[in-house]
């Protein structure tokens, strides 16, 4: 008896091994990533409105202040160490860039979702693709968000292949929260944590070399 008991016991052990390995693995969509083709946006992720009418943009901090506060915090933090995701011309002069203007909206640029589209690049790097796959395939990397708020600084739009249709998401640095635009996000939570954001920060300065 014992010893079918130890011959049962093996393969159970076994199993336990192979799947301790597996619970990492990335759920769905987000398993498919790394095979998948991939793009990334570079979105502007707040427009001053004074500069969205064709008025004259506020400057300094003037126009620090007319930000939305989760932004005002993502800039005065040093934009979590990626400045490349600040907007162009968005920052007041003495904060960050030297000589620049508030960016003024043009009604016919590319845009992500209603996110003016500053620029994209398509992930080539298998390892990259894996990597974002599994920060954000893991229900782990996410909490109760902080704030309601989402001025995204990058969108994803990944598929099986160039034309197919697509798995598209945005990413708010700012407000720590991601949001699927196409498809149901497959975990109970949207915020970031923060060990997630430090992560992405790595993959993204990659993604969007300064």
């Amino acid at each position: 008896m014992i010893r079918i008991s130890l011959v049962k016991l093996a393969p159970l052990g076994l199993c336990i091994a192979v799947t301790a390995g597996c619970a990492s693995s990335p759920v769905a969509p987000f398993n498919q990533m790394e095979k998948s083709n991939l793009t990334a946006f570079h979105l502007q992720n707040y427009e001053p409105p004074a500069a969205a009418q064709g008025a004259a943009a506020p400057q300094g901090q003037q126009l620090l202040s007319a930000m939305p506060p989760e932004i005002q915090q993502w800039i005065a933090a040093g934009a979590q160490g990626l400045q490349q995701l600040l907007p162009p011309g968005l920052v007041p002069q003495n904060l960050l860039q030297p000589q620049q203007q508030a960016a003024q909206p043009v009604e016919n640029v590319p845009r992500f979702y209603g996110f003016r589209i500053l620029g994209q690049t398509q992930v080539m790097d298998s390892e990259l693709r894996a990597k974002l796959g599994e920060i954000f395939g893991d229900p782990d990397n996410f909490e109760t968000p902080r704030t309601p708020c989402l001025y995204p600084e990058l969108g994803f739009a990944f598929g099986s292949a160039p034309g197919a249709p697509t798995y598209d998401f945005l990413v708010s640095f700012s407000c720590k929260q991601v949001q699927a635009k196409n498809f149901q996000w497959p975990h109970p939570q949207t915020g970031m944590t923060s060990e997630t954001v430090k992560q992405l920060s790595e993959v993204v300065s990659k993604l969007l070399p300064g």
